[in-house]
């Protein structure tokens, strides 16, 4: 479970967003970096470990769902420190305060398995990202608004991607 970080400190900014919002964007956004940062290392973690009849396209996949999840890690990371904060972006960090459970090591996973767990966590990221639309709007901020909207964009397909796999035709 998560252990919230909190902001001790902002640096001085010209951002003429209220010290008092920045502090909470920045908040939310650390949160949001420790699970993007969890989930695209659970992606890589299918992405390794996959294994069946399916293995080369799944491997393929999963290594898009990473890249697709790494991508916006350094823009979050930039806004919070735009925004006067301090990224918190280590894997300890990430281990530490993500959202995210742990991605199952179990060694007999299959190709199904591997399919729902990183549903799951898409769902769950993706549900976390919808909640920083509706806070950062709530707060004003737009600019960190369109990230999490562009994110949440990018993650919803990814999980379109491995929803379809799971479901069957009736």
């Amino acid at each position: 479970m998560s252990t919230k970080q909190t902001t001790a400190h902002l640096y001085t900014s010209r951002i003429d967003i209220p010290e008092s919002t920045r502090a909470k964007v920045v908040e939310l956004l650390n949160e949001t970096l420790a699970a993007c940062l969890d989930a695209w290392t659970q992606a890589k973690q299918a992405h390794w470990n996959v294994k069946g009849k399916d293995f080369y396209q799944l491997h393929l996949l999963f290594d898009d769902v990473a890249a697709a999840l790494y991508e916006p890690i350094d823009t979050i990371a930039e806004r919070i420190t735009a925004l006067g904060g301090i990224a918190h972006g280590t894997v300890r960090n990430s281990a530490e305060n993500s959202l995210l459970p742990e991605y199952p090591n179990t060694e007999k996973m299959n190709e199904e398995d591997h399919l729902n767990a990183l549903a799951d966590r898409l769902a769950k990221f993706g549900k976390h990202v919808r909640e920083g639309i509706a806070k950062s709007s709530e707060w004003n901020d737009q600019d960190t608004n369109d990230l999490y909207i562009e994110v949440s964009r990018e993650v919803d397909k990814k999980l379109w991607f491995i929803e379809s796999h799971l479901q069957k035709l009736k």
